[in-house]
């Protein structure tokens, strides 16, 4: 497992102009993105190796899916990131394109004396009448059902949630929909949300922090997130009433349900799938891209997108994400053919 510092890739991030009037933040040897912080572990990996490798550098800013989603539309960065994938129409209002980069899993971690990494199992019930206020101690008997052979503490339960504009925040407030009518009549779906409770962390890594800092806390954070910080992961029971962990093999398991050459720019949404082995909050995350930006601009980004996706992928395996497979790799190569010509 990689260790890795979480800091922005590039403090006092500056869009830089170009001509025809095109804020596209390529210059020279230096391509600037901004967008979701749950690629932001493997992204930093595969800046320096590119770096080192090419001598461009990549200047990222981690400060969520919607704020990389607002950067891209105000043409202020080469390229964004999202955990939330657009819609077709979305993107055609914006004039955007996208496709997936990697597979990620989001995992629920708590803080809970006593409680160890995979020792907990909830369900999407249980977790989504956590987040509503409904369940606020740790030895409610629902959650004591899906844990009979715990010593659960008649401790306060702490909410934990993403102050900012988030894909994570999506993918798991669109399972928490899936899973729990209430959820979706009362909260619903979406980078953010009127949470009924709880205290917000901005990024992955905000929320990964809150929960260390909080006995009895509990949070949602990407999976590289939950291994590099040492947080205590629950598994989760899934579609099929199976009790998984989050792992490679449980993301995979979930991506194999992807068959992005059944829709239109991608668009798919990976929560609760079905299958005994799949885990409940998988998400593709997405590169976003403007259709309008100067041929060789958009050259720059392709450039390095299509190294990490077929070279990239060791260096993605370490940190637990899933890469995507070389099939899909080939329609992301006739799409850009087709939407940027190149």
């Amino acid at each position: 497992m990689l260790k890795r510092i979480y800091q922005p890739l590039a403090l006092g991030f500056v869009a830089l102009g170009l001509s025809l009037g095109t804020q596209v933040a390529v210059a020279g040897d230096t391509l600037t993105g901004a967008g979701g912080t749950a690629i932001y572990p493997v992204l930093s990996v595969w800046a320096a190796t590119y770096q080192k490798e090419t001598g461009t550098a990549i200047n990222y800013q981690a400060i969520g899916s919607g704020g990389g989603i607002k950067q891209i539309q105000s043409k202020t960065v080469a390229f964004a990131n999202s955990d939330k994938p657009l819609t077709p129409d979305e993107l055609k209002a914006s004039g955007l394109a996208q496709f997936p980069a990697v597979i990620i899993g989001i995992t629920p971690v708590v803080n809970l004396p006593g409680v160890k990494a995979g020792e907990m199992v909830l369900n999407g019930s249980v977790l989504a009448d956590i987040y509503l206020g409904k369940i606020t101690k740790w030895n409610d008997p629902a959650i004591h059902t899906l844990n009979p052979h715990l010593k659960l503490p008649d401790t306060a339960i702490s909410t934990v949630y993403r102050s900012d504009g988030s894909g994570t925040t999506f993918n798991f407030t669109n399972y928490l929909s899936k899973v729990s009518p209430e959820w979706k009549t009362k909260v619903g779906s979406d980078t953010s949300v009127s949470w009924p409770k709880g205290i917000g962390g901005k990024g992955n890594a905000g929320v990964a922090a809150y929960v260390k800092q909080i006995s009895g806390a509990i949070g949602y954070v990407e999976y590289a997130y939950t291994m590099e910080t040492n947080l205590v992961y629950t598994r989760m029971m899934n579609a099929d009433h199976a009790v998984v962990t989050p792992d490679m093999a449980s993301f995979q398991a979930a991506a194999g349900n992807a068959d992005f050459s059944k829709v239109s720019d991608f668009y798919l949404i990976l929560t609760d799938q079905p299958g005994a082995k799949s885990w409940p909050i998988t998400a593709a995350t997405y590169i976003l891209m403007r259709k309008d930006y100067q041929l060789a601009d958009n050259q720059k980004v392709l450039k390095f997108a299509d190294w990490f996706l077929k070279h990239g992928q060791p260096e993605a395996e370490k940190l637990a994400y899933v890469p995507l497979p070389k099939r899909t790799v080939s329609l992301i190569e006739d799409y850009w053919k087709k939407e940027l010509g190149i």
